[in-house]
């Protein structure tokens, strides 16, 4: 039996592979425009910065982790999510005693063990950024705005912004005792996950999948009701700068992030273009995450944006993938002779920066022009005896069968130009 690949993982094949570069060199040329630097964080880290960071009280720790012990005995983690590993890399390079603020970007793969489906992978893949060191609202306005340019830059349409604030530690202890009173009448209802989350994070059950909870939990009392001074200003300064960005938002109290470190502001863009997984990039403000994982006391703010939903949006959208780069010229080759001349045209039509291929399983010329015609070259020319005499060559137009007489010299510019 044929070997295939691990439940909840995808091949990428050269067919699709082409949106994936354009995607991910706009994102780095984004992120260098507003000023982000590019962060490259190991695939494994040590499950102490997970439960530390993310919290023991979320689906991802209690559910979701790849977690196992190496031969030294140690517990390693397949990451679950991107900011967590940046944190502990800005702390560990005491990249927090340099002028603030940090800001980073990403684009990494994340592991976690949950029910695949569309959009949703085992193994998935994550643009995000990340700006430590600063409690400005600006910052979490400039996050939001990078965000909203690149979903524009890509072509997205029909998505809506939601903001919010899921508070801090002044004011969350208050929605918690408030929330827990109005659970507390069907407390055992709740499934079990949700009951050991009772006295930890409650606010954590408003999140719950689980039919049952969901119909539980309407009408309970939402955090943003109960903001303290300090973040109901906060909200209201990231309102005004979106307003200024002219930047169009909706707030909505519902928005519970998955992670514990959340702070402030929390903030999702949702479309209804890529069915029930309508969530295609969300992030807000994490105030004391870089403390908890060992760090400085030092403010920070980020999203998350997840490629495979962006691209099967992008799809929906009918976006534009740019051109996937085929080859430009074949060069089919007839004998012995003619393959040594082949070689070193290829060799040199290469090194000009021509995309350039050769047969290299010796078929006949009939079974080379079907390669060509596979590969999608856009030219081709055939090499035998006449051609090395002559050194005159044919170039045919794989697509409309016009043929043109050229020199060896003039190759390049009649691929070009034509």
């Amino acid at each position: 039996m044929a070997i295939k690949a691990p439940k909840g993982t995808k091949d990428i094949l050269p067919q699709d592979s082409y949106k994936w570069r354009y995607i991910e060199a706009e994102w780095a040329k984004i992120c260098a425009e507003y000023g982000f630097e590019e962060m490259r964080t190991p695939t494994f880290e040590a499950t102490e910065l997970f439960n530390r960071g993310i919290g023991d009280t979320t689906d991802v720790v209690q559910k979701e982790m790849y977690t196992f012990e190496d031969l030294g005995h140690r517990s390693i983690t397949l990451k679950p999510e991107g900011t967590s590993p940046a944190v502990r890399a800005f702390i560990e390079s005491n990249s927090y005693a340099e002028v603030q603020p940090s800001k980073y970007y990403y684009n990494t793969s994340c592991f976690r063990y949950e029910k695949p489906q569309a959009g949703r992978l085992r193994e998935f893949h994550q643009f995000g950024i990340e700006n430590f060191g600063t409690p400005d609202m600006l910052a979490d306005a400039e996050v939001i705005e990078l965000a909203a340019d690149f979903l524009e830059r890509m072509g997205i349409e029909d998505v809506e912004l939601h903001i919010s604030s899921v508070g801090c530690r002044k004011c969350r202890p208050v929605h918690r005792e408030a929330l827990q009173n109005f659970l507390n009448p069907k407390y055992e209802e709740l499934c079990e996950t949700c009951k050991s989350r009772f006295d930890k994070n409650p606010m954590r059950i408003l999140d719950c999948k689980s039919p049952v909870c969901k119909e539980l939990v309407q009408g309970a009392p939402m955090v943003i009701d109960y903001l303290c001074d300090d973040c109901k200003a906060a909200l209201e300064q990231l309102k005004s700068h979106l307003d200024d960005m002219g930047i169009e938002y909706i707030v909505d109290p519902s928005i519970v992030r998955g992670l514990d470190y959340y702070t402030k502001t929390a903030f999702e863009f949702i479309t209804n273009k890529i069915g029930a997984q309508g969530t295609v990039c969300g992030g807000g403000r994490y105030d004391h995450l870089i403390e908890e994982v060992g760090g400085p006391d030092m403010p920070g703010v980020g999203f998350g944006l997840g490629k495979e939903r962006l691209l099967m949006l992008m799809d929906a959208c009918n976006a534009d993938f740019g051109a996937e780069l085929k080859p430009e010229l074949f060069v089919a080759w007839v004998g012995d002779e003619s393959l040594s001349y082949s070689l070193k045209l290829v060799h040199e039509m290469r090194k000009k920066g021509v995309r350039t291929v050769l047969d290299t399983k010796a078929r006949n010329l009939k079974g080379q022009l079907k390669y060509a015609n596979k590969l999608g070259a856009a030219y081709s020319v055939v090499i035998g005896e006449s051609e090395i005499e002559t050194g005159e060559l044919t170039l045919k137009n794989m697509n409309t069968s016009e043929q043109i007489k050229v020199s060896r010299d003039e190759l390049i510019d009649a691929i070009k130009n034509n």
